[in-house]
């Protein structure tokens, strides 16, 4: 148990300078590529804090216990909003200053219904993977028009950026933030897998929350520089990714069986929290909800162990 918690703490040090340097320089390239920096959040940056949840889902299906990813994924999801952006909209508020912030959230709204209906007759199949992953590709083409028209309409900067450093940060950061994440995660299962828990708790509880340490660290340095849009599209990117990506390669490598009243809390919850950051007037989403969505968060992880007990 002492070597899981000081893997933990081993994770959450890297995890921070590794989202310092990744936000470093995803601002920077989205400078030189006259991208929206909420297009670096969803895109870049999302998939790069993303990378865990990716290889928890690898190893985990080539094991033989792809739930574990599925549970990984959907509590992220929950564990992203109502714990990663909450602890950062109930300190200071935040706003959202581009129009895709929109679009992706009303995606993210809708990936929970997706699962759901896929996933009812209780079964994940490659047939299910294949839609996720279509769904995700048309996502994807989506955000590259807009970061291509938003380009266009933008004048070439004056000043020179060094793209390679830009670059560089990025790649280092990415290296850093992918390292934490392995002590983070191996130091969580380690710590889940001594209390006893099933497969889908230990990804939903112990392992989502480790696999969301680059997220917390890269929104909490992106809110400090005052880059909203890199946190709030880092989340929605996430959140995107996790599901009809990641959950979708676990269950395209090994077709599993799923136990449809032990993931809906997490889709429940996925959905609640979701309606919860809907930027409002102005862009801003205040305080009050933040704080709302840590105590809708506690609420979860209790549901979450009592259907589990109860399984």
């Amino acid at each position: 148990m002492t070597e899981s918690i000081l893997y933990l703490l081993a994770g959450v040090v890297l995890a921070w300078f590794g989202g310092e340097f990744f936000v470093r320089g995803g601002i920077g390239l989205a400078a030189w590529a006259r991208w929206p920096t909420a297009v670096i959040g969803v895109t870049v940056a999302a998939f790069g804090t993303s990378s865990p949840e990716l290889m928890v889902a690898i190893d985990s299906a080539l094991a033989g216990v792809p739930q574990i990813s599925l549970g990984d994924v959907l509590g992220s999801n929950v564990v992203n909003v109502s714990l990663v952006l909450a602890v950062v909209v109930a300190l200071s508020g935040m706003k959202a200053e581009d129009g895709g912030v929109r679009r992706d959230w009303f995606i993210s709204l809708l990936v929970p219904g997706l699962v759901y209906l896929l996933l009812m007759d209780g079964w994940f199949s490659r047939q299910d993977a294949l839609i996720m992953m279509a769904c995700f590709v048309a996502w994807m083409m989506v955000v590259i028009r807009h970061a291509r028209a938003h380009a266009a309409g933008r004048p070439a900067a004056v000043e020179k950026i060094p793209v390679i450093r830009m670059l560089g940060f990025s790649l280092f950061g990415l290296a850093m933030l992918i390292c934490a994440a392995q002590f983070v995660v191996h130091g969580g299962k380690g710590v889940a897998l001594a209390l006893g828990w099933s497969p889908f708790i230990v990804g939903a509880v112990v392992v989502a929350l480790a696999t969301s340490t680059p997220e917390l660290a890269t929104t909490l340095i992106a809110r400090m520089r005052g880059h909203h849009d890199v946190g709030l599209g880092n989340i929605l990117g996430s959140n995107i990714f996790n599901v009809l990506f990641i959950a979708a390669v676990a269950a395209m490598i090994h077709p599993y069986p799923v136990n449809l009243p032990e993931i809906q809390p997490s889709l429940l919850f996925g959905a609640v929290t979701t309606l919860l950051i809907i930027p409002g007037r102005g862009g801003h989403i205040p305080r009050w909800r933040g704080m709302l969505l840590l105590a809708l968060y506690a609420a979860y992880m209790t549901l979450t162990l009592r259907q589990g007990a109860a399984g």
